[in-house]
């Protein structure tokens, strides 16, 4: 499937913004079952200055200085990608999950997709006893890491409430987890600590998700948006699995990588510093187009 992907962020300030310093994550990744055609990024007002990287994890990331005296910032980044990709059966015959763990704290390389790196706390995803335990529910001894990984995904699903308003990205996750409710970003962050509580190497994932309006219903502009999940090291042989635990479902070819790394403050799509206003409004629209 091919699909055309548009995302604007706008910020609105209460009063002149001097100078703008923003980093910019917006460039889909190729690889996985993907491939990226174009991407291009159109920044108003214009920068003095862009700067194009990658970082530690593979991710485009693009510094841009903005020194033009603003009250409106407009970023419009818009990719066009192709995806084709087959997730695992559920109940998918998987080596034991205590065998990916000894694997895993066995491995030599400390690159990026080492599984190594994964199976630590990181900023946003602390190591919670009670998160862990929650997770050891769906890990018996000797269980397929695919089975046990799909029930905790499952669980989570039908135990935990969606609400945008529960909860912003500063929510530590152990309120997160008392509470049961939360965003994509906090059921992923929820999933990942469970499984690197057990030693699992879990990553997460940012990206979009094509979404299908309700029969007879048109399909509204910029009603998609952001998307987080994660992916689980599974072995040399399955390799990284993702799993969508807001959804419970298995990645498959509905769902669009744009970064993966540790937790969410590594792959936010646009952060920075400003000099002046107090106050703002952010605005995000995405939307994914099915070209073929």
């Amino acid at each position: 499937m091919i699909y055309d992907i548009r995302h604007v962020t706008t910020y609105e300030y209460e009063s002149p913004v001097s100078f703008a310093r923003c980093t910019l994550r917006l460039e889909p990744k190729s690889g996985s079952g993907q491939e990226l055609i174009s991407h291009q990024v159109e920044i108003r007002p214009r920068p003095s200055e862009r700067n194009i990287r990658r970082d530690f994890f593979g991710t485009l990331t693009e510094s841009v200085v903005i020194e033009a005296a603003h009250r409106n910032l407009r970023i419009d980044s818009r990719s066009r990608v192709a995806v084709s990709r087959q997730p695992p059966a559920r109940d998918a015959v998987s080596p034991a999950w205590e065998s990916i763990r000894d694997i895993a704290f066995e491995a030599t390389s400390l690159g990026p997709s080492s599984p190594v790196g994964y199976v630590f706390a990181s900023p946003l995803v602390p190591v919670l006893r009670p998160v862990s335990a929650y997770a050891a529910e769906s890990f018996p001894p000797g269980e397929g890491i695919v089975k046990g990984a799909v029930d905790l995904m499952h669980r989570i699903r039908n135990q935990f409430r969606y609400d945008p308003k529960a909860t912003v990205i500063s929510t530590p996750l152990n309120e997160v987890f008392d509470k049961r409710h939360g965003v994509c970003q906090d059921f992923a962050h929820v999933m990942i600590a469970g499984l690197r509580g057990l030693g699992l190497p879990a990553a997460y994932v940012s990206g979009y998700l094509r979404t299908i309006p309700p029969p007879g219903q048109p399909r509204l502009q910029g009603a998609d948006a952001t998307h987080a999940w994660l992916s689980l090291w599974c072995g040399t042989e399955l390799g990284w699995v993702d799993f969508d635990p807001t959804n419970d479902l298995l990645v498959a070819g509905d769902h669009i990588v744009l970064a993966v790394a540790r937790d969410f403050s590594d792959v936010s799509p646009v952060d920075g510093i400003i000099v002046g206003s107090p106050k703002q409004k952010l605005g995000v629209a995405v939307d994914v187009l099915l070209v073929e």
